[in-house]
């Protein structure tokens, strides 16, 4: 790590410090950016007293749990399957402003029940420095229940973290970022198993032909896909454009549409009065 800079180097000190202190720990782990990374530096410092715990889910594409399982058996992590039908969860299906929060509090029970029954001392999870400036009810969860979230602790930035994941020579250090699916709805409006499907098909269309960052909201039966701006005139070529709209047709769309400004995080928090 010696090409980092001074203060960054501090950060990954003190981030390596903290989860050596927990002596053990389960980590949330979904193959994103953050989670692989505080998961490699809790391996580095804690070797087996690092297991990975990953959530399966109809909000978790089979691309996202495929690359979280080939990480682990690469890197001879231990790693246990977590699941978790976050539809089941009481309100969930009505998509509340708070339904992150209602999907956390299951999630990390559960995580806990598998580190007590790993005999582990701590559960982790990956939020960042920057997640402290926009709408995340799922921290209340994290911290009602006493999960750690060492990136924040060590007051890593998304950036800072992609930089350190270079420098360990991790995959994910560019990967597009991710959330679950159920992001994808207007609050409010009923998640179902269908529509979960109709947006990851979508998504994973849009992937296979080449975009990086995608994300595809739906409202009511309608499509607003989200890419990078570099990308809209990728979007708009004619043969693009005419395959887009007939496979998301197929897949149950009535309208698809392009969002002018495009891809960012979190843009169904817009609406929010508090965000």
């Amino acid at each position: 790590m010696i090409s980092l800079v001074k203060e960054l180097q501090i950060k990954y000190q003190k981030l390596q410090e903290y989860i050596r202190q927990t002596g053990s720990v389960a980590v949330a782990f979904s193959g994103g950016v953050d989670s692989t990374f505080l998961l490699r530096v809790a391996h580095d410092v804690l070797g087996d007293r690092a297991v990975a715990v990953t959530a399966r889910s109809c909000s978790f594409p089979a691309r996202e749990w495929k690359a979280a399982q080939d990480f682990c058996e690469q890197n001879g992590i231990r790693h246990v399957v977590c699941e978790s039908e976050e539809l089941e969860i009481e309100g969930f299906r009505r998509n509340p402003e708070n339904r992150c929060y209602l999907c956390k509090r299951e999630l990390f029970e559960k995580i806990w029940a598998i580190a007590k029954d790993q005999g582990l001392h701590s559960v982790m999870e990956g939020s960042n420095l920057d997640d402290n400036g926009d709408y995340r009810p799922g921290l209340q969860a994290v911290e009602e229940l006493g999960v750690l979230s060492p990136l924040r602790y060590a007051q890593l930035s998304k950036a800072e973290i992609r930089e350190l994941s270079r420098e360990l020579g991790l995959p994910t250090w560019d990967k597009p970022s991710f959330a679950c699916l159920a992001s994808r709805f207007v609050y409010g409006e009923t998640i179902t198993e269908d529509k979960l499907s109709m947006v990851d098909r979508a998504e994973q269309l849009l992937l296979d032909l080449g975009f990086r960052q995608v994300r595809v909201r739906i409202h009511g039966t309608m499509a607003r896909i989200e890419v990078e701006p570099s990308e809209f005139e990728k979007l708009l070529a004619e043969d693009v454009r005419e395959t887009v709209y007939s496979q998301l047709k197929s897949f149950g769309f009535s309208y698809v549409t392009m969002d002018l400004l495009g891809y960012r995080t979190g843009s169904m928090n817009e609406t929010l009065k508090f965000c």
